[in-house]
């Protein structure tokens, strides 16, 4: 009998997750944002839409590199996320994870942040292993910003 009421709780769980899953992923796009997006990215191709509940990101290729653009529900631009090689990174950004705590992880993921107001950060996410994950922001300059993990 305990069992059957965890499995039901469980099971209505799940379907709460996955409602809410399907309705994020069915919401319109509202046309501030597409319109916005568009002002800023006339010429974009290859434009997909995710719903992110309280932002809307755009994924599309813009003079030959994949970008993923961040706007508000309201269609404010929060940042634009650009994929580098980890080659790419600015020398100061490398110097600045090689003197930080994080220096013996992997890198994974190498990102350029364009943020308001001409502001640019880069984003790394590391690892120590399978089970420990970071993303790192520092500034142009290799200070470290801030550090989450990651999931």
């Amino acid at each position: 009998m305990k069992i059957e009421r965890i499995m039901k709780s469980v099971l209505a769980i799940v379907l709460v997750l996955t409602a809410n899953t399907l309705f994020a992923q069915i919401r319109k796009i509202p046309a501030e944002v597409t319109d916005a997006f568009y002002a800023k990215y006339p010429v974009a191709k290859q434009v997909s839409w995710k719903d992110k509940l309280n932002a809307f990101v755009a994924t599309f290729e813009w003079e030959g590199t994949m970008h993923d653009a961040r706007f508000t529900t309201k269609g404010i631009w929060e940042q634009t996320e650009t994929r580098l090689d980890e080659s790419e990174l600015p020398a100061d950004v490398s110097d600045g994870l090689s003197k930080s705590k994080f220096s013996d992880w992997e890198i994974k993921h190498v990102s350029e942040l364009n943020l308001p107001g001409d502001e640019t950060n880069y984003k790394l996410i590391v690892a120590k292993n399978k089970m420990e994950k970071m993303t790192l922001i520092f500034n142009p300059s290799g200070k470290l910003l801030r550090n989450s993990r990651t999931l």
